[in-house]
């Protein structure tokens, strides 16, 4: 749940970064979507990408806890 949050909120962070980007790389002022369809697609992608990104680091940070907490049961 707590994933899915942060996923949604840094979606629209990095589709402002993006847009910045653009405007600054385009020397323009403002960005034209072209509606709410193409923003949300946009959004859409972004969501999934730090979703999956988050994922793994869930997944590497429970494999390095499994992993130290071996170590130190062997020595």
């Amino acid at each position: 749940m707590i994933r899915m949050a942060l996923s949604g909120v840094l979606g629209f962070i990095l589709l402002y970064i993006e847009s910045v980007i653009v405007m600054q790389l385009k020397g323009m002022g403002t960005i034209e979507f072209g509606g709410i369809a193409p923003f949300i697609n946009v959004w859409a992608m972004n969501f999934f990408f730090v979703f999956a990104i988050l994922t793994q680091v869930g997944n590497w940070i429970e494999n390095r806890v499994a992993l130290k907490g071996e170590k130190d049961e062997l020595f």
